[in-house]
């Protein structure tokens, strides 16, 4: 390790990643004849959210789901496809946005349906929509550091509440068309859970090498995006461009660190939007055809977005792939991470 915001690691790889999707599929268009009439007093054209964030259908869980039994289900398969036992995990991290409380953490109530040890270390890392690369760098430090030898990150996101709040709010008479806006993104978002398992490469030739990356931060734009279970609030044009800014700067310095990026086989891209992504894929020159997208049916599922797109990816990726995990959180932070696959 390098330390601080570049890291580089020599012994550390993914040996598996798994998701859980939900089964009740909410279209657009649905989403879209519900707000009909707050619609047409802001003067917005129906297929908004279609053509200008590119989502069609995103997910909720469906009748007996729920968030945290679907991140148990998630971590369950990786540590079965990952050959790893809940006994041999030694650190278990939840880097879930939805919180249905704010004590005790989410990570105690999936530790105790995983059955994992008493010695397994459990917490929660909020980072938002980077939260999940964030957890995999930390876990990764850990087990470069020969603290533990296997690592779990899990996440499950659940943007049920968040769309019924945003939708009556914005079904009120006093709605106008900058206040409809600025609840844009609440209706692109999406429901799912995802884990990894990382563990020593060394004991693991298989595994995916996970060798390091940066990160970067933007504090002074902690403002742009701000969300809880009652909507999320954001200035959608001010935060893409605080966000590209970051990426690529970052991109820049990282360049100067020796990485080199620009020929990667597959871009895994926190999942926003169109826009997002198009924008992403133009600020750094990216080729569009290594940059796969989930959110025209899943939608922004926050920082689940990331793992739920890898392993998507996974069945496509050979033996020596290199795979870049780009996000972006509010905040607003970036991280990089490459891994080899």
């Amino acid at each position: 390790m390098t330390g601080n915001a570049t890291t580089r690691f020599d012994n550390v790889a993914m040996l598996s990643v798994a998701s859980t999707l939900p089964s009740a599929v909410v279209t657009s268009v649905e989403i879209e004849e519900g707000l009909a009439a707050a619609m047409k007093r802001a003067r917005l054209p129906k297929g908004i959210l279609r053509r200008v964030a590119g989502v069609v259908e995103r997910r909720h869980w469906g009748p007996g789901e729920n968030s945290d039994d679907a991140t148990v289900s998630a971590g369950r398969r990786a540590l079965a496809e990952a050959g790893i036992s809940p006994s041999q995990i030694g650190l278990m991290i939840n880097t879930s946005v939805t919180r249905q409380h704010l004590e005790p953490s989410v990570a105690v109530r999936i530790h105790d349906g995983l059955g994992l040890p008493s010695s397994a270390i459990n917490f929660d890392i909020a980072n938002a929509c980077l939260g999940f690369v964030t957890g995999m760098t930390m876990a990764a430090a850990m087990i470069q550091s020969g603290q533990i030898e296997y690592a779990l990150i899990v996440n499950g996101e659940d943007a049920s509440e968040v769309h019924a709040n945003t939708i009556e709010r914005l079904s009120g008479s006093t709605i106008d068309r900058d206040d409809f806006m600025s609840e844009f993104a609440s209706l692109t978002l999406g429901s799912g859970a995802a884990a990894a398992v990382i563990g020593p490469a060394d004991r693991h030739p298989e595994g995916h090498r996970i060798l390091g990356g940066v990160t970067r931060a933007a504090t002074e734009f902690n403002h742009l995006c701000v969300g809880s279970v009652d909507g999320m609030f954001t200035d959608a044009r001010a935060l893409l461009k605080g966000g590209l800014d970051l990426v690529v700067s970052a991109w820049k310095e990282a360049a100067g660190d020796s990485w080199r990026w620009s020929k990667m086989d597959r871009y895994i891209t926190h999942q926003v939007s169109s826009i997002h992504t198009d924008s992403m894929v133009k600020a750094a020159s990216l080729d569009r055809s290594r940059v796969p997208v989930t959110y025209p049916y899943l939608g922004n599922v926050g920082p689940a977005s990331i793992p739920i797109t890898l392993a998507d990816q996974q069945s496509t990726l050979n033996k020596g792939d290199r795979v870049l995990l780009m996000g972006v959180g509010s905040g607003l932070n970036t991280g990089l991470m490459e891994l080899a696959w």
